[in-house]
């Protein structure tokens, strides 16, 4: 691993490797030319209220004015977090990101008066608008979706209160961060190469991975000794966290904490429930691969930090970002010559900010506006990995290229929902690409096929276990059940020991995993995972294995953005997420690599 000395200054990496962001602002110039717009326009939007139930003229007036300035206040937005992220460093671009924040923090102030003004027109008003200014019906969508909410927006002084109290309600959330980021100290542990390198939650993940059974065990004893000292102040954070989701969805009127969660994003309950019911029925297969690792690594026992470390060893193959980009390119020509043509775009237009550097960022991610390229940040290095997050983040580039170029401003986005179904759809396009270049080539096909599997069950049964605990914690609380940290611990053992089988050791330490779930704290968010996997394993296999109406079917998914609900876009595409056949598909993939990688290791 180098040492971060090694790594180059930002100004020294060479300009093909980084993005373009000229095509955002050509100058900072330009960016503080917006920024003040931003700021005057805001004002002058605050000057509206009141006014738009007075005709369908002013309503169309405010509308297309707030559009104009969320627009503009993106792109200042993105550009300062860009310039910032691909160097911390510079003083001049914190402060830009910084005041970027504070803008969004004012728009939020100046444009709040929108919505409960828009929830006091009528439906017999609203039609009546709609008649008198047909523009009216552009935004049509838009408004279904803050009348949808009627029901459950309280009084002026009660959302008054609500929204004062904002702080007081995330004090778990905020009370686990601090803790579990800053006063949290952990030991030191010894690494593979004998040395002594302190615990974190980085370096536990790393050490996980390793292949010396020793450096594991430590690793994961000495982390839960922590935990275990702080359990009971965990369990209150969470405890906290929990009673504020129940608490607001019983007083805006929902039936449980799930349905006000997912009402957010236009999503059923019946897919979260679906999820989990299929997933338990396929346990087994979660068993027959934890049965299998144990026979592979060669273990009487297999212990839970014994689920992590590779079954086809660490030297991954090497790919340079050249040779990845190669790659893509003729694993995505299933998608067909439009959306090729746009990958091309984005290779060769500057679009990805390819190598680590000093106070880059790290990770990688997909970022950009409705009037700019959809941006990619990488910390390039050359390995299968970084072959998988290439294409990840092309997925999510395509997605936000498609849906900006097909749909209006207002349904330009899309829901957190759906958007990783279009960056995994692409992996397990790769996946089933390499499988087929490598098909007479058995160690390399051990390797894609410990990746996916991996991959499969850290997403789909991983997740699933999490969505399944959450939903258990908040009925519980509903019901008047304390939610102590010895109640959690006992039901997350039984939980984990459910999902994974008798073939592994379920440590009592592992009973306090629920402790360092961040995850937890996100309101119902990691089933999203878990569904939008199973939907791009199902995806994924119409597009390579069937014929072009399911490549255009998915097309018209990416161009869709948020123009109509998540469930029936992806409906369209070929996916019912309020049924389980998506996820029996899903299986069945599973199965088949599962069935395969054993044929491998019996040869």
């Amino acid at each position: 691993m180098p040492k971060p000395q090694e790594l180059p200054l930002r100004k020294d990496v060479p300009e093909d490797l980084t993005w373009d962001l000229t095509t955002i602002y050509p100058t900072d110039e330009d960016f503080e030319t917006d920024f003040a717009a931003v700021r005057t326009d805001a004002n002058q939007f605050a000057q509206l209220a009141g006014t738009i139930a007075n005709s369908a003229a002013s309503l169309l007036t405010a509308v297309e004015a707030l559009m104009a300035l969320s627009r503009k206040l993106e792109k200042v937005y993105v550009y300062a977090q860009l310039k910032n992220d691909q160097d911390t460093s510079e003083d001049k671009y914190q402060a830009m990101d910084s005041r970027a924040e504070s803008l969004a923090a004012e728009f939020g102030a100046k444009t709040a008066w929108f919505e409960p003004e828009l929830l006091k027109i009528s439906d017999d008003q609203m039609k009546q608008f709609y008649q008198d200014q047909p523009q009216l019906g552009d935004y049509r969508r838009f408004f279904d979706q803050t009348f949808e909410r009627r029901d459950h927006i309280l009084t002026n002084d009660v959302e008054e209160v609500l929204a004062g109290a904002s702080d007081i309600f995330s004090s778990g959330e905020k009370t686990f961060g601090i803790l579990d980021n800053t006063d949290l100290s952990f030991p030191a542990v010894t690494d593979d190469n004998g040395n002594q390198v302190k615990l974190s939650q980085g370096v536990y993940g790393i050490l996980l991975e390793s292949t010396d059974r020793s450096v594991r065990k430590e690793a994961f004893e000495k982390l839960y000794e922590v935990y275990h000292q702080f359990q009971h102040t965990l369990a209150a954070t969470l405890t906290t966290n929990v009673k504020n989701h129940n608490f607001k969805a019983n007083i805006r009127h929902y039936n449980n904490a799930l349905e006000a969660a997912l009402a957010a994003n236009e999503v059923p309950t019946d897919v979260y429930n679906n999820l989990i019911k299929v997933v338990n029925k396929h346990l087994d297969l979660l068993h027959r691969y934890v049965a299998l690792r144990k026979q592979i690594l060669g273990l009487d026992e297999l212990h839970m930090y014994d689920m992590y470390t590779s079954l086809v060893g660490n030297k991954s193959p090497k790919y340079t970002f050249e040779q990845s980009k190669k790659i893509a390119l003729d694993a995505l020509q299933v998608m067909g010559p439009d959306y090729v043509s746009h990958v091309k775009e984005e290779f060769s237009g500057r679009w990805i900010d390819v190598v680590e550097n000093q106070f880059k960022r790290s990770g990688g991610y997909s970022s950009g506006t409705y009037d700019t390229n959809p941006y990619i940040l990488l910390n390039w290095k050359d390995n299968l990995d970084n072959l998988y997050t290439l294409i990840h983040e092309t997925g999510h580039s395509m997605h936000s290229y498609y849906s900006h170029h097909s749909q209006p401003y207002q349904y330009g986005d899309y829901s957190i929902f759906v958007a990783e179904i279009a960056s995994t759809t692409n992996e397990n396009i790769l996946t089933d690409y390499l499988l087929n270049k490598f098909k007479d080539d058995d160690e390399m096909k051990k390797f894609i096929l410990n990746y996916y599997l991996d991959g499969f069950k850290g997403t789909v049964f991983r997740q699933t276990q999490f969505a399944e605990f959450e939903q258990y914690i908040h009925e519980q609380d509903a019901q008047g059940q304390p939610l102590t940290a010895n109640f959690m611990d006992d039901y997350y053992r039984d939980l984990n020991q459910k999902y994974y089988g008798d073939a592994v050791v379920s440590d009592p330490q592992i009973g306090l995993e629920w402790s360092r779930i961040p995850h937890f704290y996100y309101n119902f968010y990691v089933y999203q995972y878990s569904t939008g996997f199973a939907a791009a394993s199902t995806l994924a296999d119409g597009i390579v294995n069937g014929d072009r109406t399911n490549v255009d079917k998915y097309l018209n998914y990416l161009k869709s953005g948020s123009s109509d609900t998540p469930t029936n876009v992806m409906k369209r595409a070929g996916v019912d997420m309020t049924q389980p056949e998506y996820l029996e598909r899903a299986f069945q993939i599973f199965e088949q690599r599962l069935d395969e990688f054993e044929r491998l290791y019996n040869k």
